[in-house]
């Protein structure tokens, strides 16, 4: 009998492994709640024309890697309903907020969202084809102030903050501008005009793209390339002043926030969603695939799906890329419990579980031992575990007095009971009761 395995291109999550996604998780959360951002949650799966009007059919997502089938009919007069697994979820957001009449507030919606979207793509490191994103949206009537650039520093800097506090350093911020719905309709006009001669000397893809969709040869990561997109006419250069004063206005805000950032004249993203702002952080520890996240403005999307006039801008984060690249600033550490409980003989087993439920009530994570193990047994499991032993023997449970070892000082230290929670959550340097 064949032995059955994880689909290609998905795969499961084990520990230690889930630890980190869920610090990132929850790190996230904490970043949005004090941004004012609250969580949406929107179906896995959509209706097919979601994407084709929203995303663009003429993008790789919608034209090669969504995965599409046909829903059964729940009556003869019907006609099967085209469904897809969501490829992204900013559509689905958007059309939540037509759909529940969020505009009607007269309030900008900040929403957020983290879970699995689907591309069937070549799957590779970091890319699979059920994949987690963390993302968010600011949309809402341009009364509200939907369209101001400083809702895009905004965004910005809460990125910034946010891989700050996730311990990403070295990231670097590439902005760009598209301009308005027309200038990106002069601009795609420019770039297939200039690739008519220049296309037959690319790779397959991009000798596609400059028919369908232009904008997408800037995206290539073919090497050979490199040296023709780089002679090609830059989206600057068809901008009109309005979409110059907002881009000007968003890297003063971010100048005076002291947010760094790099502006990337290739940097257009092939979705036709996008207008004006476009930008991704990017890492070098991720090697050729470098970008983090991305995302930009997209204040024509709601009425593409026949919503009202909704500007917005968002974002999305995928999380393997997040995880490999903490992975790698960590050296794929494994986490650590604060300490192991190591009762010494199997009659103090007890009361080893009732010294590691007070310290675990406390917040700290601790991994218990076995009585029934020797000393040296106990020392070598917990070395593989945690950042501490604490030593419950006979004596220490009748003097109150534990015995703690530090792995990383190397030191022994007599700690009462009564303040073995606060000693074991402190820093290991600096600590007195030797």
């Amino acid at each position: 009998m064949t032995t059955l395995k994880a689909v290609r291109g998905t795969r499961d999550l084990l520990p230690p492994e889930t630890a980190l996604w869920n610090r990132i998780e929850t790190v996230a959360r904490s970043v949005f709640a004090r941004y004012n951002f609250g969580e949406i949650r929107t179906p896995v799966f959509e209706d097919t024309a979601l994407f084709a009007r929203g995303v663009g059919e003429e993008t790789d997502i919608v034209s090669k890697e969504m995965y599409t089938w046909e829903d059964r009919a729940r009556a003869q007069s019907e006609k099967p309903q085209s469904l897809t697994l969501r490829p992204e979820n900013t559509a689905g957001v958007v059309r939540a907020y037509i759909e529940h009449n969020l505009g009607q507030t007269g309030e900008l919606q900040k929403l957020y969202y983290i879970g699995p979207q689907f591309r069937r793509e070549r799957p590779q490191k970091g890319r699979y084809r059920q994949f987690s994103q963390i993302g968010a949206e600011v949309i809402g009537p341009a009364s509200a102030g939907s369209e101001s650039p400083l809702r895009d520093a905004e965004v910005l800097e809460m990125l910034a903050t946010l891989l700050d506090e996730l311990g990403i350093t070295g990231w670097t911020l590439h902005i760009n501008s598209v301009g308005s719905a027309a200038d990106r309709v002069r601009y795609n006009e420019t770039l297939r005009e200039a690739l008519v001669p220049l296309a037959p000397k690319m790779c397959v893809d991009c000798q596609r793209r400059a028919v369908t969709n232009p904008l997408r040869v800037l995206d290539c990561k073919v090497p050979e390339d490199q040296p023709i997109i780089d002679t090609l006419p830059r989206i600057a250069d068809s901008l009109d002043e309005a979409s110059l004063a907002h881009f000007a206005a968003v890297t003063a805000a971010l100048d005076a926030a002291g947010v760094p950032y790099t502006r990337n004249h290739r940097l257009v993203r092939g979705l036709d969603y996008y207008t004006r702002t476009t930008f991704e952080f990017t890492h070098g520890g991720l090697g050729a695939q470098n970008a983090l996240l991305g995302g930009g403005r997209y204040d024509g999307l709601s009425e593409a799906i026949g919503g009202p006039k909704a500007p917005g801008i968002g974002f999305a984060m995928g999380e393997d890329r997040l995880v490999l690249t903490l992975q790698a600033l960590e050296a794929a550490a494994p986490p650590r419990a604060d300490a192991y409980v190591a009762p010494l003989g199997e009659s103090l087993n007890p009361a080893a579980l009732a010294l590691a439920r007070e310290l675990r009530r406390a917040g700290l994570t601790v991994e218990l031992g076995e009585g029934g193990f020797r000393l040296k047994k106990s020392f070598d499991a917990a070395d593989k575990t945690a950042r501490r032993i604490v030593i419950l023997g006979e004596d220490e449970l009748q003097s109150g007095i534990l015995t703690v070892k530090d792995f990383a000082t190397s030191t022994q230290t007599k700690v009462p009971r009564a303040e073995l929670a606060a000693f074991l959550a402190a820093p290991a340097e600096g600590k007195g009761h030797k």
